[in-house]
């Protein structure tokens, strides 16, 4: 089926413009105005048009942990917030080690997403050669969890870190922060209050200084081995000071991401919401959050993401070290940010830059990320006009719950199109047809 969306404000590539968009099949066909064509017919007035975001950085749990979220389920909430495709992480049980265990992610995805998907493969201390076996036009890059993790899934060894700096001719996506720090910083807090630490101290624990000093140590690898990297969730002022705005993005080797959740949120929410915002970088000081702003407006961080990793509500009211860091965000990524750009914060054409062209630049994923004509028609209508408070009985996610909960957004997604599928109209979801395989340009 033909669909017509007319009168739209389309916002792509650093302009606004009112106009039409004609899809056909899985693609855009033309964009103009006046059009006409046989087939749906949607009138966006006074609604924006938006490339689907793009969210590099996604745990939906399956396999292994899927009491707290599936492909399925999880990339229905990604869809039902203007969220057409995703980069699922490594470490679900078994962790995302070798290339079997990676296509059968794909092959779940294939028949379970409704959003688009990729997934990473993760490093371990002794899976190089495995890692090296990696299609890059099929896969959007390595994961390696310098900090933040256990077992096999923490690789902090200097030597270990050196071989898939050197080696690896792909993107490297890391998770930093040094462990020595926070498990010293852990052990401090523990003698004096115990297992129940308030949630207040946790970016105590999880320090600007345990951030930097493995933040830092990615970047020089990556600076002496001309490695391309992309630092993911920065929290503290400090980093950002790491990344530099003086290159175009596709001419980057060093590149970061923001969160939404540590632009939303600072410590003054820990006594409010308490370990429902316990994430890993932990959200720290009002200043922090402030900065990490700034460095998106001046292009030293280049993506705003979610790291949306549920777990469910049962698990976040355990007491401090039993309750597990990360929750889930995906559903609420652009309406969030639309909230910054009607407090003049974020411009609109801002906004879709970092969260839809942005990542399409930095991953080399194949005629995505824009509205043009010939690219896949992943595409979200928002109207920035049309009010709703966030609950349980609206939460799409598995896990059932938000640290959104109780917040009214102005802006409202009202459709979303996957690859040219209807997935999203107005508050119902069609999963009559999956998403599809990203694919990503040579290297």
């Amino acid at each position: 089926m033909n669909t017509l969306i007319v009168n739209a404000k389309i916002v792509n590539e650093g302009k606004v413009i009112e106009g039409d968009v004609l899809i056909r099949g899985e693609r855009i066909e033309r964009i103009g105005s006046s059009l006409n064509a046989p087939g749906r017919v949607i009138d966006a007035h006074g609604k924006y048009l938006i490339p689907g975001a793009i969210d590099d950085q996604v745990h939906f749990r399956e396999p292994g942990l899927t009491h707290k979220a599936t492909i399925f389920m999880d990339s229905r909430a990604a869809v039902a917030g203007g969220v057409t495709s995703y980069m699922e992480m490594p470490n679900t049980i078994p962790p995302t080690f070798t290339q079997e265990l990676l296509e059968q992610k794909y092959q779940i995805a294939s028949r379970d997403s409704l959003a688009n998907y990729s997934f990473y493969i993760g490093a371990s201390n002794d899976n190089l050669e495995e890692v090296l076996k990696t299609d890059l036009k099929r896969v959007c890059g390595l994961k390696i969890f310098m900090g933040s993790s256990t077992g096999n899934l923490l690789v902090d060894n200097l030597e270990t870190l050196r071989g898939f700096f050197s080696r690896f001719p792909g993107l490297i996506a890391t998770h930093c922060e040094h462990e020595p720090t926070i498990r010293k910083n852990s052990e401090l807090f523990r003698q004096k209050y115990g297992e129940d630490i308030p949630a207040e101290y946790h970016p105590l624990i999880r320090s600007e200084e345990g951030c930097y000093l493995s933040s830092s140590m990615a970047v020089e690898l990556a600076r002496s081995h001309g490695t391309r990297l992309h630092v993911l969730h920065i929290s503290t002022a400090k980093e950002t000071n790491l990344f530099s705005n003086d290159l175009p993005l596709d001419k980057k080797l060093v590149t970061a991401e923001a969160c939404v959740h540590h632009l939303w949120f600072n410590d003054s929410d820990y006594s409010r919401l308490g370990m429902k915002i316990k994430w890993n970088p932990s959200i720290k000081t009002a200043a922090d959050q402030s900065a990490i702003l700034e460095a998106v407006l001046s292009n030293r961080i280049d993506v705003i993401a979610t790291d949306h990793a549920p777990h469910t509500l049962p698990e976040k009211q355990n007491k401090y070290f039993n309750a597990p860091s990360g929750g889930p965000l995906i559903q609420h990524s652009v309406v969030a940010m639309m909230s910054f750009v009607k407090q003049g914060k974020l411009s609109i054409e801002r906004m879709v830059e970092k969260m839809s062209h942005n990542p399409a630049i930095l991953f080399r994923i194949v005629d995505r990320g824009y509205i043009r004509e010939g690219y896949f028609a992943d595409l979200a209508l928002v109207d920035p006009d049309n009010p709703w408070t966030v609950q349980p009985s609206n939460i799409i996610a598995k896990a059932g719950w938000s640290p959104f909960e109780g917040t009214t957004f102005n802006a409202r997604v009202t459709h979303t199109f996957v690859s040219g599928h209807l997935a999203w109209e107005n508050g119902k979801l069609n999963d009559a047809k999956a998403g599809m395989r990203l694919g990503f340009r040579p290297q």
